[in-house]
């Protein structure tokens, strides 16, 4: 079986019944006709025997994963060997989770009942053609600073003046008729109004995808009809979406009033104008997601930290001359692939107490992805850590936090702990996070 470049995923969608290609997306060297048929076909077969095929690895050390979704629409991704030292479990996490946020994407500009009730393949195939800038967004491996395509947790972005801001959302939202908005910085969720983050949280992630591919368009404002896979998969709602400096976007999810064009006139005018300088300060926070008021350690490469409570999450990379001047040096690209290794390691073997990296139960999927030594126990654990020639990791547990950290391997082993338990005290006692 031909298999593509070491690091590469190819992601197909055919009809479950008949096996009809819709689309393929991803790898620039697309897999020959035969070769897809070859992987409905054994899938099929499967199923015809009473064999639900999830996944199987190469000889070459590449993976593919099948989904089936109600039915309907079969997603399939393909992904050669030696993806930056995942190994087979992260891997084919990885791919899992690709493929539920494919199939809500398809939900979310199209609607579920155009995907399930298959009447004109021909014209589907034309439609799909909306969902592919967020389905490429979602394939982009090297994408920095955006982690909540893999933790469905919303990537959010601390600002030195939240309650200003928060003020200022629920105002606009309130003035458009709506309960739903949200300000984007940098394609982070800076502030948000109370029933924003009661969607549900993945959702709220492929929004904030949505908007950065808007925001990625260059137009001031859209409107664009969207449909939440959860919430509402057969209605759909207005996303209003207006860029108030290059970096900044707010959106208000609504029905059919106010028009864009009294939105755009009248109310972010108003309500924006005079927040200018507030929102020019929550830009120069930048990549780093947290406001200067943070100290971060010196040795201290990369964080991740997630409220388990709402579903947000902030992270960064710190690449200093203190790092650069190590014997261990390592490009920012390299440490965000590093984050998101140790945060499937870690979610896949130990911090499995709430939403696991596993597909979910929808169209009688598999369980998780648990070492098998967890199972039978009736603690869970709180702290792991990993050690290798790159960097130290460590992931710590709270009721309410998880946070994984990466340091420079120069750090003695027996200070992890400490420098993540500090860590994670200076973020909360400067932030309320």
């Amino acid at each position: 079986m031909m298999m593509l470049q070491d690091g590469c995923i190819q992601l197909l969608c055919l009809t479950a019944s008949s096996g009809v290609p819709l689309f393929t997306r991803g790898a620039s060297k697309q897999l020959p006709f035969s070769v897809i048929g070859s992987l409905n076909g054994v899938h099929m077969f499967g199923g015809g025997q009473g064999v639900l095929l999830s996944s199987c690895e190469t000889e070459g050390g590449g993976k593919v994963v099948w989904r089936v979704f109600h039915e309907s629409v079969m997603l399939i991704a393909v992904s050669g060997g030696g993806s930056s030292g995942a190994c087979s479990r992260e891997e084919e996490i990885r791919l899992q989770r690709l493929l539920e946020n494919v199939w809500h994407c398809m939900v979310l500009v199209l609607g579920q009942d155009e995907l399930v009730n298959l009447r004109n393949v021909e014209r589907l195939k034309r439609n799909l053609r909306s969902c592919f800038c967020l389905i490429d967004q979602l394939l982009e491996e090297k994408q920095q600073g955006v982690l909540g395509n893999l933790t469905h947790c919303a990537d959010s972005l601390l600002p030195p003046n939240p309650t200003l801001l928060q003020e200022a959302v629920d105002g606009f939202a309130q003035a458009a008729d709506s309960e739903f908005g949200c300000l984007f910085v940098h394609g982070k969720i800076a502030a948000a109004t109370e029933k924003w983050w009661r969607l549900a949280p993945q959702e709220v992630v492929l929004l904030s995808a949505l908007v950065r591919t808007l925001s990625a368009s260059g137009s001031a404002s859209c409107d664009y009809p969207v449909f939440l896979p959860q919430g509402s998969p057969t209605v759909a709602h207005r996303l209003l979406r207006f860029q108030l400096l290059p970096g900044a976007d707010v959106c208000v999810l609504c029905g059919p009033t106010p028009s864009l064009h009294r939105a755009e006139s009248e109310l972010v005018g108003q309500l924006w104008s005079p927040l200018v300088e507030t929102l020019r300060s929550c830009l120069s926070v930048g990549e780093r997601s947290l406001p200067g008021s943070v100290p971060l350690r010196p040795d201290v490469l990369a964080l991740l930290l997630i409220n388990r409570e709402t579903r947000r999450s902030v992270s960064c990379v710190q690449l200093s001359s203190y790092h650069l001047l190590s014997d261990h040096s390592l490009s920012k690209s390299r440490c965000w692939e590093l984050l998101k290794l140790f945060y499937i390691f870690s979610m896949s073997r130990y911090f499995t107490h709430e939403e696991t990296l596993c597909v979910s139960a929808e169209d009688g999927a598999q369980g998780g992805h648990t070492e098998d030594f967890l199972h039978g126990f009736s603690h869970q654990p709180q702290q792991c850590y990993l050690v290798t020639e790159e960097c130290k990791s460590y992931g710590l547990q709270t009721p309410r936090h998880q946070l994984f950290l990466l340091m420079l391997p120069s750090v003695p082993t027996l200070a992890l702990r400490t420098v993540a338990t500090q860590t994670l005290s200076d973020i909360i006692s400067a932030t309320a996070f």
